[in-house]
């Protein structure tokens, strides 16, 4: 099960408000970034094959091949003066780079 801080689903309902009908808080991986994988995030409607689970009434999807590598984690969205964006706490990961933006 993945996770949304308050601050995170303020951010995500608003996204997803300007979206079209249907769509969903798409989480995914992809090889890159400085430690190996890096996280992404969209908003995109659901494929058939995607995890799809309602968090605090938000839809939110993952592709298979991601969700090993992502379940159990946070994600959080900090737009302070020196706020990073959406930050994703991953229980998973060995290892994360400075920036936060990609794990091992």
């Amino acid at each position: 099960m993945i996770s949304l801080t308050p601050e995170a689903q303020i951010k995500v309902s608003s996204m997803l408000e300007q979206a079209s009908d249907g769509f969903a808080l798409r989480i995914f991986i992809e090889p890159g970034g400085c430690s190996g994988f890096e996280y992404g995030m969209s908003i995109d409607s659901p494929k058939q094959k995607d995890h799809f689970t309602t968090i605090s009434n938000l839809p939110v999807a993952v592709c298979p091949d991601s969700y090993d590598y992502i379940k159990g984690s946070e994600i959080h969205f900090d737009d302070g003066l020196s706020g990073k964006g959406f930050e994703i706490r991953n229980p998973n990961a060995e290892s994360t780079c400075g920036c936060g933006k990609s794990f091992r």
